[in-house]
């Protein structure tokens, strides 16, 4: 018994469709399944069927939207900008105003 992949008229990988199949009794792999296992790691996995290999087919804007947004600064630093605003601020008063 082997498992095979299936995969839509596209080369899309269609998860969740695998199947087992009986290859050592003589069972054929149905048509649009493959032998070959999607790799991990790939966000838009598609099927070469000359090449017998999957391979990424998303774009970066679409790889790019699963990532999360950056985290705002925290409060250590913002108080640092804020210190050091203020201290330039102070220094500049300090030597008769802004140079």
């Amino acid at each position: 018994m082997v498992w095979v992949y299936k995969y839509d008229e596209n080369f899309v990988w269609q998860p969740g469709e695998e199947i087992e199949v009986d290859v050592e009794n003589g069972e054929q792999i149905p048509e649009s399944y493959t032998k070959t296992q999607p790799p991990n790691g790939l966000y838009l996995h598609k099927y070469d069927p000359v090449k017998d290999e999957w391979f990424e087919s998303a774009t970066q804007e679409y790889i790019d939207s699963f990532q999360p947004d950056s985290l705002p600064p925290d409060d250590v630093t913002l108080l640092k900008k804020h210190v050091a605003l203020l201290t330039l601020q102070l220094s500049q008063m300090q030597k008769g105003g802004a140079s």
